[in-house]
């Protein structure tokens, strides 16, 4: 199974559902906790919807169960919490909410990227969460675009 990582930040709309087409993408999933933010720009929930949908023929599929909580969120960014702090938080986050047994492996069965903000995955929680089900389902291969 492959799974494919985007962010939004620093990138063009073009840029953007450009690389999505390329790839082949037939799913998007949304795993930002603020989805809805004047600062998601062209990637606001219902914005982006219509645009994969118009521009691409890409389904939409927010799923609140990959995302960090607020309190994690805040440590990190506003507090200005380490990166080690984060991932440590959110990784016990994923496993006290077994999401290797909640999503369901159909989620995947069209090529399916995952979508959050950062720019690269690195410090970001969807390279963790696409690390975290690899070592769950043990059958991921991860693509970040």
């Amino acid at each position: 199974m492959e799974i494919y990582t985007i962010g939004f930040a620093q990138k063009t709309a073009a840029k953007f559902f450009g690389t999505l087409k390329q790839a082949g993408i037939g799913r998007l999933v949304d795993i930002r906790l603020n989805n809805t933010s004047q600062l998601a720009a062209f990637t606001k929930r219902d914005d982006l919807a219509y645009f994969l949908k118009e521009l691409a023929g890409i389904e939409y599929v927010h799923e609140p169960m990959l995302a960090p909580t607020q309190d994690i969120l805040d440590a990190f960014k506003k507090n200005k919490g380490s990166w080690q702090e984060y991932e440590q938080s959110f990784l016990a986050l994923m496993a006290e909410r077994r999401v290797e047994e909640k999503v369901d492996r159909k989620l995947f069965e069209r090529r399916t990227v995952l979508l959050c903000s950062e720019p690269t995955a690195e410090q970001c929680h969807r390279r963790l969460v696409t690390e975290y089900l690899r070592g769950k389902w043990g059958d991921v291969e991860v693509v970040h675009l």
